[in-house]
């Protein structure tokens, strides 16, 4: 089994955190910083993040988030956002594959405008769809990453949004996706069993 499938298989969805156990910021942002390598529409990484550690704050986040444990106990909270706006960083985007060698600036330049006329017209609908399917791939590489460093996590998408909206004053391009406690474990998560892949797999 490669190293890879061990984190996979270790990695389990931990509820009871040790409030005492704290990660340096630094590190969280190494985390965020290599899942940032995640795919995503157009390259516009259309997601955004908010890292709550101070305590009296997740104290006051637990309330919005259905009274959940793990919110207050685990060294931070990650918040994924997604952002509708996203595309109009693609000439920064497609400035920065230059600078770094990427592609032509012919190329870029092209790239870039296709994506900000293409996005500009699609309905927010569409575009929360996007930054919501994004943030699914970035999210996972965090808790990946988290566990390959011996920390525990768990998602959770029951929270009041709108609430969580109002208390940090996202901008109306901005939305709230999901919630991800991240610290070591203090009680075993439990195990959870898988359909067969037969129950979820056609080949044709």
């Amino acid at each position: 089994m490669s190293h890879l499938e061990e984190v996979m298989k270790a990695r389990k969805s931990v509820r009871v955190y040790d409030s005492e156990y704290k990660i340096e910021k630094k590190e969280i942002e190494e985390i965020l910083e290599i899942a940032s390598s995640a795919p995503s529409s157009s390259n516009l990484q259309a997601w955004r993040f908010i890292v709550i550690q101070d305590q009296e704050m997740k104290k006051e986040l637990r309330a919005i988030g259905n009274n959940q444990a793990q919110i207050e106990e685990s060294s931070a909270i990650i918040a994924v956002l997604g952002d509708t706006k996203a595309y109009e960083n693609a000439e920064n985007i497609y400035a920065q594959n230059v600078a770094l060698g990427y592609m032509d600036q012919d190329t870029a330049e092209k790239y870039a405008a296709n994506t900000y006329n293409s996005y500009s017209k699609f309905p927010q609908q569409v575009l929360s769809q996007i930054a919501s399917h994004d943030a699914g791939l970035i999210s996972m590489q965090i808790l990946l990453l988290a566990k390959e460093r011996g920390y525990d996590t768990v998602v959770m998408g029951g929270f009041d949004k709108a609430a969580f909206a109002k208390r940090f004053e996202l901008p109306e391009n901005q939305f709230p996706i999901t919630l991800i406690a991240l610290g070591k474990a203090k009680a075993p998560a439990f195990n959870s069993s898988r359909l067969p892949l037969e129950k979820i797999v056609k080949f044709y």
